[in-house]
């Protein structure tokens, strides 16, 4: 598998698409009036403790307040024996001050989930202070790896600047096959750092920011490259400069890898990105044998549908249907990853007989989701056919990034009708009738509604007039939309 990176910089944003075997597999965005927050440290002030809930709202200079709940305050070890939390105002006051990192950007109408197990990234580890436990990537599997690392870390530590306090450190996945030197000189930075955010923190006063994640540029060059990665472009040059510099310190493997993209064609149109990202707006999805997915985003979660659409098949149903849901399996974990969809996902599958074929439908989703950067869990295939997953979510999807609710339809997706509106505007001038007194009536109302009334309705428009024994004129309102309306007394 080959896969590219491209990085389309400029003032005021930052794209990154990730192409695999030349088609766009995930796409991250980045403005400088709306950058991401996560994994950003801040010295909060806790503006609410709220017992029903367990949780406490927490002040840390943003426009809404974020969010923290009990469990993300303790350390497990200070659960009872039965894995209960004290009870949370034990914990926080009001006015209080609290170290927080957010875990989850603000979306839609929820300000920032926060938690107070702080850590630091870096190219191979991240950095938990204040904690003893060393972890490892579930994407290296194998054993002797892991012993490997795990013992290369405990010898570091030991060794270490700093080995007095407790010493936590996650092993990424960028780490497997990386000799000790590597990571001492990552445990030496990162424990540097760390000192001097902690000067921040007693220096500085409620609420403000302590440390912030790198640019999405820079987080890419240490995220997201994998070995099989065989190119980074970046279109930017003064980017392309200080990308450069930090591979140089800090990533030096991959520096034969970055290059400068001055070509006048723009570099998202090297792979056709800009066009895919259309189509990842739109809620149907074609697949090449004719079938197709509908995709719909919720507050509570995400479903999709599968059709077999205009795929026949060739041999009988059962074949045919199980043609489409694998290739809908590879489709869904595409657009899963294009999209960014997180929470839980439901996916409606077309129902089959067979339970081979429901076993290789699934294996085909886990073996395709394998490349997700994002935490998938996926259950079997319930009683309705139906298969329940869930997948981290910690930003916006691609839809609410780039997207709002249509001020015509307010996110419902559909309008009323001009019939509809037509009898709205009946109902409305009959009670305005009642109420007031009144020569005529103008009513105000878009080209579709006006046009329906001096049609179709127009016998009805001369029974109310009758009935009321008034007239009533229209006039064609161009900036209303299909639902609005105004009824004028004269």
């Amino acid at each position: 598998m080959s896969e590219e990176i491209l990085i389309n910089v400029t003032p005021v944003e930052t794209r990154v698409a990730v192409v695999e075997n030349g088609m766009l597999q995930e796409v991250y965005i980045e403005r400088s009036q709306r950058r991401g927050i996560v994994g950003n440290i801040y010295k909060g002030r806790v503006a609410r403790v709220l017992p029903g809930m367990e949780a406490a709202f927490v002040d840390i200079g943003l426009e809404r307040a974020a969010f923290i709940h009990a469990s993300d305050i303790i350390s497990p070890n200070q659960e009872d024996k039965n894995g209960k939390h004290p009870d949370i105002s034990t914990l926080l006051r009001e006015g209080q001050s609290l170290v927080v990192q957010v875990t989850k950007d603000p979306i839609g109408t929820k300000g920032a989930r926060l938690t107070t197990q702080l850590s630091v990234p870096s190219r191979y580890l991240v950095y938990m202070p204040g904690n003893d436990h060393i972890g490892i990537s579930q994407r290296i599997e194998d054993e002797q790896e892991r012993d490997r690392l795990r013992e290369l870390i405990h010898n570091c530590v030991e060794k270490g600047e700093d080995n007095t306090g407790a010493n936590g450190f996650i092993i990424r996945t960028a780490a497997e096959g990386v000799g000790a030197e590597e990571l001492e000189v990552d445990i030496v930075f990162l424990q540097r750092l760390w000192l001097s955010l902690e000067d921040k923190i007693k220096k500085s006063e409620a609420p403000v920011p302590i440390y912030e994640d790198l640019p999405l540029y820079i987080r890419t060059l240490r995220d997201l490259v994998r070995p099989y990665t065989e190119k980074i472009r970046i279109d930017s040059r003064e980017s392309y400069q200080k990308a450069f510099r930090f591979v140089e310190d800090f990533v030096t493997e991959i520096k034969s890898k970055i290059e400068y993209y001055p070509g006048e064609r723009p570099i998202f149109d090297l792979y056709s990105v800009e066009d895919e990202l259309q189509k990842a707006l739109s809620r149907k999805v074609q697949l090449k044998s004719g079938g197709y997915l509908i995709i719909d985003q919720t507050e509570a979660m995400t479903t999709i549908d599968v059709n077999t659409g205009a795929f026949v098949g060739h041999r009988n149903l059962e074949e045919t249907i199980f043609k489409t849901n694998l290739e809908a399996a590879r489709a869904i974990a595409r657009q899963l990853r294009l999209r960014n969809l997180g929470g839980i996902i439901i996916l409606d599958f077309i129902d089959m007989e067979d339970e081979e074929h429901k076993r290789q439908v699934l294996r085909m989703l886990e073996k395709m989701l394998e490349r997700d950067h994002a935490k998938t869990k996926i259950s079997c295939v319930s009683e309705l056919g139906l298969v329940e997953m869930t997948r981290k979510r910690t930003t916006e999807s691609l839809g609410q990034m780039l997207c709002e609710p249509c001020p015509a339809c307010d996110g419902r997706g559909t309008v009323k009708t001009s019939q509809t509106v037509c009898y709205e505007i009946f109902r409305e001038i009959l009670r305005i009738n009642r109420t007031y007194d009144a020569q005529s009536y103008l009513v105000l109302a878009s080209q579709s509604v006006v046009d329906l009334l001096l049609d179709e309705q127009s016998d009805s428009v001369a029974d109310l007039e009758t009935f009321i024994g008034k007239s009533i004129r229209f006039q064609v309102e161009m900036l209303y939309t299909q639902e609005q309306f105004d009824v004028v007394l004269q």
